[in-house]
C-alpha cells in the first residue's frame, strides 16, 4: 500500500521551507496549473508514502482542533535531537499539548499553516505499545 497526505495551503513556499529545512523531509518534486493547482511532494525517497501540499486560487480553509495532531518518531535520539535544535534555531515555539502524554513523551509545535505537530523520539511508541 502507498500513502499520500494531502493538505491544501495558502504558502507553498513557507511550507517547502519548514518541512525541508527545519523537519529535514526530501524535496520530491512539484507540479504547476494542473487543474488550477500548485503543488509540491515532500517526504523522503524511496519511501511508499509522502506528502503533498497544494495550492489554488481559493483560499484554503486551515481549521484544526487540539487533537489533530501528526507524530513524527525520528529513528534515532540523535535525529530527534538535530530536529529539536532545528526548531529553536528556526525560532519555532514549543507549545504545551492538550494531551499530556505528548509533553512527557516528545515535543509539540506547529507549521506555518498551524497544523499541529508532535516530535517523539521512537521509544515513546514501543513504550506506548508495550
Amino acid at each position: 500500500m502507498f500513502l499520500r497526505v494531502a493538505r491544501h495551503t495558502n504558502d507553498l513556499e513557507r511550507i517547502v521551507d519548514f518541512y525541508v529545512n527545519i523537519l529535514c523531509f526530501e524535496f520530491l518534486g512539484d507540479f504547476q496549473n494542473h487543474n488550477q493547482h500548485d503543488g509540491v511532494f515532500i517526504g523522503q525517497s524511496g519511501l511508499d508514502w509522502h506528502f503533498e501540499f497544494i495550492k489554488s486560487d481559493e483560499e484554503a480553509n486551515l481549521t484544526f482542533d487540539q487533537d489533530d495532531v501528526m507524530v513524527l518518531y525520528p529513528k534515532t535520539i540523535i535525529e530527534y535531537d538535530v530536529l529539536v535544535s532545528n526548531l529553536i534555531h528556526g525560532n519555532i515555539s514549543i507549545l504545551t499539548s492538550e494531551n499530556p502524554f505528548w509533553n512527557e513523551n516528545g515535543v509539540l509545535f506547529m507549521d506555518p499553516d498551524g497544523y499541529r505537530i508532535v516530535l517523539s523520539p521512537l521509544k515513546a511508541i514501543i513504550n506506548e505499545i508495550n
